[in-house]
């Protein structure tokens, strides 16, 4: 995959974009895993998830705090974005590599890839809806998940952030040596484990916000 990268980069210089991609990486992951924990507490009620939106608004978090998200979000991505091949005969060669490699940590990073693309367009629309509709409130996240176009929305963006950051998460583990090879397998458990229950909070989420009163709050 390096030989999508531009020829005149340094190999030092290409080490400390890899190292910037990682932690923006690991910075998103957590803020991803957060936020799906925040956004869910409207599972115990409205109030809970208003109450925690409210703290965010009046000390600054929310309106600061989006666009920096946003940002990191943004450069996360081009740094990925080198090592994507995007000439159709890259994709031909890589996709014939990984057929005759058998591996599947190399499918994993195509899942990663192309889930990426995907959710640079959908994030950034979501992102923007909320942060240009301030306060967030349990009743406006209702109201806007009750309408059918939406609710599409968030059932194809759900699933497929979560997939892109618990194998994110899986593969930082990999290339800073905290899964290795004798307990890769182990590694792999950890990250399904991971995608299977924040799906579930997931889908609940979306079900109580489906059962909410848009008035509520």
């Amino acid at each position: 995959m390096d030989s999508a990268m531009p020829a005149k980069v340094s190999s030092k210089t290409a080490a400390y974009m890899d190292w910037a991609q990682m932690l923006t990486g690991a910075f998103l992951i957590l803020f991803m895993w957060s936020h799906m924990i925040l956004v869910s507490s409207v599972i115990i009620g409205p109030g809970a998830m208003n109450a925690i939106a409210d703290f965010f608004e009046r000390n600054g978090l929310a309106q600061v705090g989006g666009p920096i998200i946003g940002f990191l979000f943004l450069v996360h991505f081009v740094l990925a974005a080198r090592k994507v091949p995007f000439r159709l005969d890259q994709q031909k060669v890589f996709v014939k590599h990984s057929r005759m490699l058998h591996h599947g940590d190399t499918w994993l990073w195509v899942i990663q890839a192309v889930s990426a693309m995907i959710i640079l367009i959908m994030g950034a629309a979501h992102m923007w809806v909320v942060l240009t509709d301030l306060p967030i409130t349990a009743a406006k996240s209702a109201a806007r998940i009750q309408h059918w176009p939406w609710l599409l929305f968030y059932l194809v963006l759900l699933p497929l952030v979560e997939l892109h950051v618990s194998i994110g998460f899986y593969r930082i583990g990999v290339k800073w040596g905290f899964i290795k090879r004798g307990n890769r397998s182990n590694g792999k458990k950890i990250e399904r484990g991971l995608l299977i229950a924040f799906l579930v909070i997931g889908f609940v989420t979306l079900i109580r916000f489906l059962t909410l009163s848009p008035a509520a709050g």
